[in-house]
């Protein structure tokens, strides 16, 4: 389920995949788009939740055409923009991503406490392969409206990451950077073990020598303290509270499993209630088989 835990965003999310037909689009399904952007508030994790998945459901037609019945409405231009950056990343899809831009800082305008029209600035810009110094003033703006927003912390270590437009030692300045400061259940809680999950994986992806020794991965200094204290605390009923916390528990059960710790993981598995996400699972198959076969076994231990 796209919308984890969010019951209400869940019965949008399926009204805007049964609605959409050839076009057209009523009113009500206008107001409950509207009804479910804006009742985030100042949640910003959970609005930014809501958008991704809203976006995702509604494809481009949807959103652009609430936009033209609501130019200035900032919930439609920031879902017009979302649905650009979920299309775009499709391979194939023509975009035009100067329009995205300019609709993501006329939401800016409009929303001036709100981080994330620069959020979608960032992804915007990674999309793109922008230089690194046009991430930095992005950057701060974020950072003064929502210190641990976990979109563009993400967002940022994809854009930092090797595959993309940065490097290793960037990933790490990053994670320096944020690691003393933030609190233990922020929404970016998640930032460093699923930075872990990511060199892991890269590890993995050459085979031979690198993948056998990606075994010991999980052992290292660096990897060791991130694990346990995750293991320790995540799945403390209400530790983590942000709106995609299962999603950072799918991260958490997938590293204990590959670190060969089943009984971490089976109750890391268990605080997921059942609810998968498609990544880290994908990179060993169809996700959600993968996930079902560890919590059938991590359910019979219990």
């Amino acid at each position: 389920m796209p919308e984890l835990d969010d019951a209400a965003l869940g019965r949008v999310r399926r009204r805007v995949e049964t609605c959409w037909d050839r076009g057209a689009l009523d009113t009500a399904v206008m107001a409950l788009l509207k009804e479910a952007i804006d009742e985030a508030g100042e949640d910003w994790d959970r609005k930014a939740h809501r958008l991704r998945v809203l976006a995702g459901a509604a494809g481009r037609g949807l959103p652009g055409i609430w936009r033209r019945h609501n130019p200035d409405d900032p919930s439609a231009l920031l879902l017009h923009a979302w649905s650009d950056l979920v299309q775009a990343g499709r391979q194939g899809a023509g975009i035009d991503l100067d329009a995205t831009r300019e609709t993501c800082r006329r939401a800016a305008e409009l929303l001036p406490a709100d981080p994330t029209p620069w959020t979608l600035y960032l992804a915007v810009l990674r999309l793109e392969r922008r230089p690194s110094g046009e991430l930095s003033a992005i950057w701060r703006e974020i950072k003064s409206r929502d210190p641990w927003n976990r979109e563009a912390h993400l967002q940022a270590l994809g854009y930092l990451s090797p595959d993309e437009c940065g490097s290793s030692s960037q990933v790490l300045d990053l994670l320096d950077s944020v690691r003393s400061a933030m609190p233990p259940n922020a929404p970016a809680a998640g930032l460093e073990l699923t930075a872990l999950v990511r060199s892991h994986q890269r590890a993995m992806t050459p085979g031979g020598v690198t993948a056998l020794g990606a075994g010991e991965f999980w052992r290292r200094p660096d990897a060791v303290p991130v694990l346990d204290h995750a293991a320790h605390y995540w799945t403390s009923p209400g530790f983590l509270h942000h709106a995609q916390a299962l999603a950072d528990l799918n991260v958490l059960a997938y590293a204990l499993i590959k670190a060969a710790r089943p009984g971490d993981a089976a109750q890391a598995l268990r605080a997921t209630g059942g609810v998968a996400t498609p990544w880290p699972w994908s990179a060993d198959g169809e996700p959600l088989e993968r996930f079902s076969h560890h919590f059938a076994r991590a359910a019979a231990s219990a």
